[in-house]
């Protein structure tokens, strides 16, 4: 709390502390050690939009909570916070092309997992 200026908004200060933090982290775990290059991805599967339209967002934040550490931080980071994938290769020490795949890897088993949620509550 001590070194917040007043200038910026709070809350904006907080999450660059927040978003840091967690990617110190996760470079100290080395979630993506078993990352796989884009060229060895699959194709992503349709998913009905009218089926995640139907789901809530607690329902939606369930499904990607559930994902892989490294799909599901690449995936936040991309997706929820905005960064480009350059951004994100610098912050976790991975390539532009590892942060691409981690991100199509991940929305293709979100898309499984909402596939499969949507099966069970038919």
């Amino acid at each position: 709390m001590d070194t917040y200026t007043g200038t910026g908004s709070f809350e904006g200060w907080m999450r660059k502390i927040f978003v840091n933090c967690a990617l110190e982290y996760l470079r100290k775990s080395d979630v993506l050690r078993d990352s796989i290059g884009l060229d060895r991805t699959m194709e992503t599967p349709d998913v009905e939009y009218s089926v995640i339209a139907d789901m809530s967002a607690r329902e939606l934040m369930d499904r990607v909570g559930e994902l892989p550490s490294g799909f599901r931080t690449v995936f936040n980071l991309f997706a929820i916070e905005g960064f480009s994938h350059r951004e994100i290769s610098e912050m976790l020490g991975i390539t532009e092309s590892t942060s691409r795949s981690q991100y199509s890897r991940a929305k293709q088993l979100l898309q499984r997992k909402i596939k499969e949620l949507h099966c069970i509550n038919q």
